[in-house]
């Protein structure tokens, strides 16, 4: 049994509480009182970090568990915590910090080359905000993303048993982390479904721990066969069919695979052989008067 559980309920976990889970407080309180976000919470950022810095850590934890803060620091360890910022960006990756201010970065430099508008310099303008542009553009897109302002758009391809039976898949972020999404089985997933991660899209201006969206664009890949043998059992397990009443002067016609593009493009060349013919008839007829 713990000596004092102060750590513990700075964190909001149980003694005796895992590692991921002091790792997910910590994450999420460090987010939320981090003094980027929150200037007047300095203090309980301090807490927070000293808090996890001792139960992260096996020896501290077990004299914390034994004795409490009085035992830390006759020690020696209790006078001797590191930077909240140090823990931060350790935990985070020690280019966290940057890579939270990226979205605002652009944004701020978009907006100081604005500003050039209004000194003639138009030129400059727009080749500093392609190249800022391009930069962002290419970030996302390594990563298969589409951005809409501070929201991620995320194409996701299902097959027909993930659709229908319910899938797990793994996203990574932007900044290096793997989210685990799931759909539990009977959660049936249509195509062209839209879904969204709160939180996990670009960080706004001026606050780069508020993020916008992420939103997960799901189509569904359909098999493009399948053996005969098996559809008596599909057509026991998916809804019945809907049964047509066929009239006696119907006439049966086949259906043949469309392409848009392709139809499109022999229009052109259907109505350019027409465009001709038509001169050519009036030549003809010019040239018998």
């Amino acid at each position: 049994m713990v000596k004092e559980t102060t750590f513990y309920d700075v964190l909001g976990v149980k003694p005796g509480c895992s590692q991921d889970d002091l790792k997910k407080a910590y994450r999420k309180l460090a987010l939320k009182y981090h003094p980027d976000k929150n200037p007047n919470e300095g203090e309980r950022f301090k807490q927070i970090s000293q808090a996890y810095e001792v139960l992260s850590d096996p020896e501290k934890k077990r004299i914390y568990d034994t004795g409490g803060e009085q035992a830390l620091k006759e020690g020696g360890m209790g006078s001797h915590f590191s930077s909240p910022m140090d823990i931060f960006d350790v935990f985070f990756g020690s280019s966290s910090r940057r890579r939270a201010r990226k979205g605002q970065d652009v944004v701020h430099q978009l907006s100081v080359t604005l500003e050039e508008l209004y000194k003639g310099t138009t030129r400059k303008l727009a080749l500093q905000k392609n190249v800022i542009c391009e930069k962002c553009e290419e970030l996302i897109n390594t990563f298969f993303y589409r951005r809409a302002g501070n929201n991620l758009i995320l194409p996701m391809i299902l097959n027909l048993t993930e659709s229908l039976c319910g899938f797990q898949k793994i996203i990574r972020t932007l900044d290096d982390r793997n989210l685990l999404i799931t759909s539990l089985p009977g959660q049936v997933v249509k195509h062209g479904d839209l879904k969204c991660i709160p939180e996990e899209g670009m960080p706004l201006y001026r606050d780069p721990f508020t993020k916008g969206k992420l939103t997960i664009h799901f189509t569904i890949e359909y098999p493009k066969s399948l053996d005969p043998a098996i559809i008596p059992q599909l057509e026991s397990l998916l809804p019945a069919r809907d049964q047509a009443i066929i009239p006696d002067d119907a006439e049966e016609v086949d259906l043949q695979d469309f392409d848009p593009m392709l139809d499109a493009q022999q229009q052109r060349e259907r109505g350019g052989e027409a465009y001709d013919e038509d001169k050519g008839s009036s030549r003809v007829q010019c040239a018998t008067h």
